[in-house]
């Protein structure tokens, strides 16, 4: 077994482990670390993909990489990493937001309605508010 075939392997596993995270688990957070890993198993296999022939390595044919790939490799390692800062940034969102309104539920009696205020009691249908309506 040469070493490019032992990296398709490893790649091949990653990818694989990856779907299955993507597929199997339902936590948010799970689903960005099973992105990144499948991420990871396409990346290297990208790598090995991209090599072709050249000199002697470890006593097998050693191969020179095409720069074209190797380059967009690098692009796509800086992509994920932004994707995966963006993902995890919208997931501590959710959470933050969910947690508010759950406490404002808790502090709500049981029988009270909240009082309409805002654009929504006048009946406006224009918002110039940004952000989650309260």
């Amino acid at each position: 077994m040469t070493s490019l075939s032992l990296f398709g392997f490893c790649g091949a596993a990653l990818v694989g482990l990856g779907l299955y995270g993507i597929l199997c688990h339902p936590g948010a957070l799970r689903k960005i670390i099973a992105l990144n890993l499948l991420d990871s198993g396409v990346f290297l296999l990208f790598g090995v993909i991209a090599r072709r022939g050249g000199g002697l390595l470890d006593g097998e044919a050693a191969v020179g990489a095409d720069p074209v790939p190797q380059a967009l490799v690098i692009t796509g390692l800086v992509v994920a990493f932004a994707a995966t800062a963006l993902g995890v940034a919208l997931v501590l969102r959710l959470a933050a937001a969910s947690a508010d309104a759950d406490a404002e539920q808790d502090k709500a009696p049981a029988g009270a309605h909240p009082q309409a205020t805002g654009p929504r009691a006048s009946g406006a249908t224009n918002q110039t508010r940004l952000g989650p309506t309260p």
